[in-house]
C-alpha cells in the first residue's frame, strides 16, 4: 500500500467518534515501532516529523522509510510535516512524498494566516495532500517554536468558522488550552470551546500537546470533535529513558542493535497504549 492522504482517515475518525494518533518520530527505530504498534492494533496511523527532524535526517530519507513501511503494511499510513512556518520546506516535503503538511502561521495576524494557508491549500489539494493549520497559539516548546504561557491564546470559535471558509483547509488545530511538552500541572482544557468550534465547523479538529493529558480528558476531547491526537514528547522521552536505563545497566555495551531494540520496544508499548486510548484500535480489519 502506498502512503495515503490523512484527510479521509480523519474525516472517518470524526464521523465515528475516535481519533487517529500522529506520532512524532526521530529515528528509524521509532518509525518502525509505531508502525508495528498500529499494525498489531489494527489502527490507521499518521507518522509525523518536525521541521527539525526533517533538517536533521532529510525529507527524502524520511519519506523513503515511510514509503517502505506503507508498502509492507496492511494499514493506511500517512506522513505529516508538523508545525512548519517555511513555505519552501513544505514544498520540499511534498515533493519528497509527504501526504500531509501543517502550515503554522498562528503567530501572525488572522489575515496573514488566511493568505498563507490558502496558498498551501491550493497547491496541496491538487496533489491529494492534506493541510493542517492552527488558530490561536498553543503554549510550550515544539522544536524551535517557543510560545511562553503568557503569549498563548485560545482560538475564537467564530474565527475558526471563518478561517475554514476562507481557506478551505481540511483539518484545523485550534488552541484550546493544551501545551506542547509535559505539563507541570493539570492541563486547563476548555472543553466548551472545543464543542463550540466543532459545531461551527465540520472539519476534523487536531489536538496538539497530547503528551501527558489524562486519558479521561483525551477521550472527552475526542468525543467533542478532535479526530487527530499528536503525541511527541512522551514518545521521545520513552525512547530516551530506555536508552539511559540500558546504559546504566550495561555500561560497556557498544552494539547499537542491543540498546536500540530496547528503546524500540518501549516506544511500541507506549504507542499501543495511545492508540487504544484514542479508540483507533480495531478500526482496520
Amino acid at each position: 500500500m502506498a502512503l495515503v492522504s490523512s484527510t479521509p482517515l480523519l474525516v472517518e475518525a470524526r464521523e465515528k467518534g475516535y481519533a487517529v494518533v500522529a506520532f512524532n518520530v526521530h529515528t528509524l527505530e521509532m518509525l518502525q515501532a509505531v508502525v508495528e504498534a498500529a499494525e498489531e492494533s489494527g489502527a490507521p496511523l499518521i507518522l509525523q516529523t518536525t521541521t527539525g527532524t526533517v533538517k536533521h535526517l532529510g525529507a527524502e530519507y524520511i519519506a523513503a522509510a515511510a514509503k517502505t513501511a506503507a508498502a509492507r503494511s496492511h494499514i493506511p499510513i500517512a506522513l505529516h510535516l508538523d508545525h512548519c512556518q517555511d513555505f519552501n520546506l513544505i514544498l520540499k516535503c511534498i515533493q519528497a512524498g509527504y501526504t500531509s503538511v501543517m502550515i503554522d502561521q498562528s503567530m501572525h495576524s488572522f489575515e496573514t494566516n488566511v493568505n498563507m494557508t490558502r496558498k498551501v491549500v491550493e497547491i496541496a489539494q491538487a496533489l491529494n495532500v492534506n493541510v493542517e493549520a492552527e488558530l490561536g497559539k498553543v503554549g510550550g516548546v515544539e522544536d524551535d517554536i517557543k510560545v511562553e504561557d503568557h503569549m498563548a491564546s485560545l482560538a475564537d470559535p467564530e474565527e475558526c468558522r471563518k478561517f475554514v471558509e476562507l481557506t478551505g483547509v481540511p483539518t484545523l488545530a485550534p488552541a484550546i488550552g493544551t501545551a506542547h511538552g509535559i505539563y507541570k500541572g493539570e492541563p486547563n482544557i476548555d472543553f466548551d470551546r472545543i464543542a463550540e468550534i466543532a459545531t461551527k465547523t465540520k472539519v476534523p479538529l487536531v489536538l496538539h500537546g497530547g503528551s501527558g493529558i489524562p486519558d479521561v480528558q483525551v477521550k472527552r476531547c475526542i468525543s467533542l470533535g478532535m479526530a487527530k491526537v499528536n503525541v511527541a514528547t512522551e514518545l521521545k522521552n520513552a525512547f530516551s529513558e530506555s536508552l539511559k536505563q540500558y546504559f546504566a545497566e550495561h555500561p560497556d555495551e557498544l552494539d547499537p542493535r542491543s540498546y536500540m531494540t530496547k528503546a524500540k520496544a518501549a516506544v511500541k508499548q507506549l504507542a499501543k497504549e495511545k492508540i487504544s486510548i484514542c479508540g483507533a484500535a480495531g478500526r482496520i480489519r
